[in-house]
């Protein structure tokens, strides 16, 4: 775990991954589901640590911990989602940036997938995005912010993220000429994610498949943008 500073000069804590004998690796911020800076979000940043890239986990629930879906529901609801995109991970991009990598990207899941997509528009710093299905109202999307490209990957039978959103999030982006791509997958919710399973929600499922096959597409999206 380390501290680095919000560009409102607070302080944050995040969990730092990085890669052996590359203090100047690109930087990847990696944005938590709604259960909070848990294990397994850890464990994402540490397979982009093996890959070669800095990883930063920010805390953005300072500390707080769900292990279930009300208790997440909850912490989720209580976040204020402008103040965690500009500043927690506008913050964190800075510091990765500040401390030797040139080039960072952001990335998120579920909830930090929807983060992601605000940080698009909200975080100058970044040079890339990978969303994990996840999206803000469309609202609060500002796509002609967006100038660094977007890879996104959805689940087909999404109930948290309903697939008609994700057309018209692909639309605004379209239009507004974001370099962007989408994906989609025959997958529910938290497809990536190896212990949707025993959270007990059927909505939520791990498909081996399928997330293998959106990290390797994730993988050569970072290989061409940050490197």
């Amino acid at each position: 775990m380390i501290e680095f500073k919000r560009p409102d000069g607070k302080t944050l804590s995040g969990y730092l991954a990085e890669p052996m004998d590359k203090p100047n690796a690109p930087g990847v911020v990696v944005l938590q589901e709604w259960w909070g800076l848990d294990d397994e979000v850890k464990s994402v940043a540490d397979r982009l640590a093996k890959a070669g890239y800095r990883a930063l986990v920010p805390d953005l629930y300072r500390g707080k911990l769900a292990l279930e879906a009300s208790e997440a529901q909850h912490l989720m609801s209580d976040l204020n989602f402008g103040d965690a995109a500009s500043q927690d991970v506008r913050g964190a991009v800075q510091y990765l940036k500040a401390t030797g990598s040139s080039k960072v990207a952001v990335t998120g899941f579920c909830m930090g997938g929807a983060l992601t997509v605000l940080s698009s528009c909200n975080v100058p710093e970044l040079d890339a995005t990978v969303v994990w299905y996840g999206n803000p109202p469309l609202e609060y999307v500002d796509a002609s912010a967006i100038k660094t490209p977007m890879m996104a990957h959805w689940a087909m039978h999404d109930e948290f993220f309903a697939p008609a959103g994700v057309d018209q999030l692909e639309e605004k982006l379209k239009s507004s000429g974001v370099d962007y791509e989408f994906h989609r997958y025959d997958t529910k919710h938290a497809f990536a994610n190896p212990k949707s399973d025993s959270r007990g929600l059927p909505p939520l499922q791990y498909n081996a498949e399928a997330a293998q096959l959106a990290w390797d597409r994730t993988f050569e999206f970072l290989k061409k943008n940050l490197s």
